[in-house]
């Protein structure tokens, strides 16, 4: 039952970013390049173009791999104090190797569950949300796109790293925090883009009723002339 709701929200997130993805690229033709967000246009295929390009993936995925890095080892060296501690102690006070062994399993996974908390509030997310935020201004963003895109990367980092650590652990983490932050700096980009069309047809509809106010002034006015002629 568990695995089919999972499977439900799975199926429902996939079905809301690839609805967001059209209407995203619908709001982009609206607006046009100028006002579309300017950051997204460096895709990943950009990566292979062996120039700059390369070199700018190359040293961005590098810096959030190696931060992540070191939050696992940090957690991982936690996990491992903590379990030959408890493991000391419960031998220290007579108890058997096999029950001394789960004690300190069960003490080195609370200890790495706190560090793990401890740590994310500090390390690979955020410094993953400040670089996309400055790459968004760097390429000639708005202040509003490098939020939002920091704000996603932010959020999917987070997500993914929780969610690959629950399935592989250590090797989950790195991968689903690198993955999420990019997944979450895409989706960032097409919201800005869906509240930059959003904006445009709310500017455009206000232009129009203006028009149609200012239309009788105008013929009004003309009879008021025309008869004072006369």
């Amino acid at each position: 039952m568990d695995f089919q709701k999972r499977r439900v929200q799975f199926l429902v997130f996939i079905a809301g970013v690839i609805a967001l993805s059209i209407t995203a690229e619908k709001c982009r033709q609206l607006v046009g390049e100028e006002s579309s967000s300017q950051s997204g246009k460096f895709t990943f295929l950009n990566c292979f173009d062996m120039g700059s390009g390369t070199l700018a993936c190359g040293v961005k995925e590098g810096v959030k791999l190696y931060v992540y890095n070191i939050r696992s080892r940090h957690v991982e060296g936690v996990r491992h104090r903590a379990m030959e501690a408890a493991l000391a102690d419960a031998l220290s006070q007579g108890m058997s190797s096999k029950d001394a062994g789960k004690q300190a399993v069960k003490e080195g996974a609370k200890a790495a569950k706190l560090a793990t908390r401890q740590a994310k509030r500090i390390i690979g997310p955020i410094i993953s949300s400040g670089w996309d935020f400055f790459e968004a201004i760097y390429y000639g963003g708005t202040m509003t796109e490098g939020f939002l895109r920091g704000t996603g990367t932010l959020f999917g980092a987070y997500s993914g790293g929780f969610v690959g650590e629950q399935r592989l652990g250590r090797f989950g983490y790195l991968v689903g925090s690198h993955l999420g932050s990019w997944i979450g700096g895409r989706i960032g980009l097409m919201v800005y883009d869906v509240v930059s069309g959003v904006h445009y047809m709310l500017q455009f509809v206000q232009a129009v009723e203006d028009e149609v106010n200012q239309t009788p002034a105008y013929e009004s006015s003309e009879a008021s002339e025309e008869s004072y002629s006369y």
